[in-house]
């Protein structure tokens, strides 16, 4: 069974990843895998009795599943990315804070090369978003890009595992009445494939002013949003994946939990 890994460093936001991931590998049925990429002299010992004290901790969280640990060396995202490749991993959850000692409005080198370089979907979770208000809403910005209605599925399956109500935005960024007619096109696909589904949903069309980012998180905040699905749009460089524009600036940005998936990563969340 894959398993839902999570970055680990002992820090406040890691400590919150944990705690949110637990829920989501309840709720899916996955167990989960801590890793904690140490540095190259770093003993051991006592990184292994501070994790396993925390595990004990919340052993009694855990509802038919198992959750071990790893502790790898080298960089923070490599490490990560190769253990979800070598657990297959169902879903990596990263906290934005301190991983790299983040500030605010910025969530990190080590974060976005996870996300870009991750062979799974990861769900993002700044140390600040409150992690007591059940996962109600869950916002899916639709536009006119070919790939933006393939985060469907794992928002979808997000929904049904929360009882969440997904809010569907229909993004005008154009007057082009083409442009639009693409959007109005993908919407109705979506509401379509989500009736079938029996997924409680809403729908909305609002015309972007200037930013795809500001105006979802707008909305967002509008509803009091509690996850976020973006496609990660990745540009590809001769040496590795970088995010595209708007997912950055999404990650940047966004106070509330991101869930980013790459186009080929589809399935992944089923």
């Amino acid at each position: 069974m894959s398993k839902v890994i999570v970055g680990f460093d002992f820090s406040k936001g890691s400590a919150y990843a944990v705690d949110f991931a637990i829920d989501v590998a309840n709720r899916f049925q996955r167990d989960l895998c801590l890793v904690y990429v140490k540095e190259k002299d770093q003993d051991e010992g006592p990184i292994r009795e501070e994790i396993e004290r925390r595990n004990a901790g919340v052993a009694h969280l855990l509802k038919g599943i198992k959750m071990d640990y790893v502790i790898r060396e080298g960089k923070v995202s490599r490490e990560l990315c190769e253990q979800a490749k070598e657990d297959g991993a169902f879903l990596i959850v990263v906290g934005t804070h301190g991983m790299s000692g983040f500030e605010k409005n910025w969530i990190g080198r080590n974060t976005y090369r996870t996300i870009a370089e991750a062979p799974s979907p990861v769900l993002t979770i700044r140390e600040d978003f409150n992690f007591h208000k059940s996962l109600d809403r869950i916002v899916v910005p639709i536009d006119n890009s070919p790939d933006t209605r393939q985060k469907l599925a794992a928002a979808a399956n997000f929904a049904k595992a929360f009882g969440s109500e997904l809010h569907i935005l229909g993004l005008y960024t154009s007057e082009n009445k083409s442009i639009r007619a693409i959007v109005d096109a993908y919407v109705n696909q979506v509401d379509k494939y989500l009736e079938k589904a029996d997924v409680k949903h809403v729908v909305k069309f609002v015309d972007v002013p200037k930013n795809l980012t500001v105006t979802t998180l707008e909305y967002a905040d509008e509803i009091d949003a509690d996850l976020i699905v973006i496609m990660t749009e990745q540009e590809s460089s001769l040496t590795s994946f970088l995010l595209g524009n708007y997912a950055q600036q999404m990650l940047t940005l966004s106070s509330r939990p991101v869930l980013s998936v790459r186009p080929e990563e589809v399935n992944k969340l089923r």
